[in-house]
C-alpha cells in the first residue's frame, strides 16, 4: 500500500506540554538540566562498570543495560520537547513521527523486562546463594538481555507496521510533546480495532508478565528472609536489593498512583504526567538511586575520581 494511500498528512502538530509562554524558559532550562544530568549519570554507570573489574557480575551487567536504556529513552522524546520549546516549530513529520513512536515502544519495553531479569538475579542471589553463579552464567545473561531486546523490538516492530496501515485524514494535532501511540490511533480515520487489540495482547506481555515476574521474585524473596528472620538476613537483603527495588517502586509506584488517583485531570493530561514520569523523572533518579545505595558503586566512583585526581597531578 503506498503511502498516499494510507495518510493525506506529510506532519504533524505537536502541542508540547501545557506551559504558559512566560514559564517556556524556566521550563527548558529545567528540562534540559534533567535531561543533562540523565546523560551524565547513566553514562558515569556504564563507564565505572566497564573500568572497574570488581563490577564484572551479572548485576551490574544488566544494570548498565539499564543504564543505556535510560539514556535512549530520554533521548527519543526530551530532545525534541526541547527544541520545540525552544524554536516554537511544533510540526513533526510523518516518517519523523512513526519513528519516534518505535523507539519510545521499543525502549520503554527493553526498560520493563531489564527490571524483570534483574528481579530474577536479585532472587537468585538471596534464595539460591550457593548456585548463583552456577544458574547466572555469562551465557545465561547475554541470553536474557538479547531475549528483551528481542521481544521488545518485535512488539515495537508489530505496533508500527500496523500503524503505517491506518489513514489520517484532515486531523493532525497532537496535544502531547511526542508522538503517542494512542493519540495516534484517536486521531486516525480509520478502523483501528486490530491495533487496539494488539495494544492490549501485547500491553499483556511487556508489561503484566515482567510486573508479575517482579512480584513472584521479591514474594519468594520474603519468604525466604521470614523462614529464618534474622536481622543481619534482612540487612544483607535490603542492601542487595535495596537499589534495585527502589527504582521497580519508582518506576511502577507513582505511575499507578498516578492512574488510580481521582479523575480531576483528563485522560490526556495523566498521560502526558505519565510520559513524563517515564522519560524524564526515573532516568534521572535511577543514577542516584544506584550510586548512594550501592556500596561497590561508591567505592567505584571514589576511585575514579582518586586516579583522575592523580593522573592530574
Amino acid at each position: 500500500m503506498s503511502l498516499e494511500n494510507q495518510s493525506s498528512v506529510s506532519q504533524f502538530l505537536l502541542l508540547g506540554l501545557p506551559i504558559q509562554p512566560e514559564q517556556q524558559g524556566v521550563f527548558f532550562t529545567l528540562f534540559l538540566g534533567v535531561y543533562l544530568t540523565t546523560v551524565l549519570g547513566n553514562l558515569l554507570i556504564i563507564l565505572l562498570i566497564r573500568l572497574d573489574s570488581r563490577l564484572h557480575t551479572p548485576m551490574y551487567f544488566f544494570l548498565s543495560h539499564l543504564a543505556f536504556t535510560d539514556v535512549s529513552f530520554s533521548s527519543v522524546t526530551v530532545p525534541e520537547m526541547l527544541r520545540n520549546m525552544q524554536t516554537k516549530h511544533l510540526h513533526i513529520s510523518y516518517p519523523g513521527c512513526i519513528s519516534q513512536m518505535y523507539f519510545y515502544i521499543l525502549f520503554g519495553c527493553v526498560d520493563n523486562l531489564l527490571l524483570a531479569v534483574m528481579a530474577y538475579d536479585r532472587y537468585v542471589a538471596i534464595c539460591h546463594p550457593l548456585h548463583y553463579t552456577t544458574i547466572m552464567k555469562e551465557d545465561l545473561c547475554v541470553l536474557l538481555v538479547a531475549g528483551s531486546w528481542i521481544l521488545s523490538c518485535g512488539s515495537a516492530l508489530l505496533h508500527t507496521l500496523l500503524l503505517t496501515q491506518v489513514s489520517f485524514c484532515d486531523d493532525n494535532i497532537i496535544p502531547h510533546f511526542f508522538c503517542s501511540l494512542p493519540i495516534l490511533l484517536k486521531l486516525s480515520c480509520s478502523n483501528t480495532s486490530l491495533n487496539e487489540l494488539v495494544i492490549f495482547t501485547a500491553g499483556a506481555a511487556v508489561v503484566i508478565f515482567p510486573l508479575s515476574g517482579i512480584l513472584f521474585s521479591y514474594g519468594r524473596i520474603g519468604a525466604s528472609i521470614l523462614k529464618v528472620p534474622s536481622t543481619k538476613g534482612i540487612c544483607k537483603a535490603l542492601s542487595t536489593c535495596g537499589s534495585h527495588l527502589s527504582v521497580v517502586s519508582l518506576f511502577y509506584g507513582t505511575i499507578m498512583a498516578l492512574y488510580f488517583s481521582s479523575s480531576s485531570s483528563n485522560s490526556n493530561d495523566k498521560d502526558m504526567i505519565a510520559s513524563l514520569m517515564y522519560t524524564v523523572v526515573t532516568p534521572v533518579l535511577n543514577p542516584f538511586i544506584y550510586s548512594l545505595k550501592n556500596r561497590d558503586m561508591k567505592l567505584a566512583l571514589g576511585i575514579l575520581f582518586r586516579n583522575n585526581i592523580l593522573f592530574t597531578k
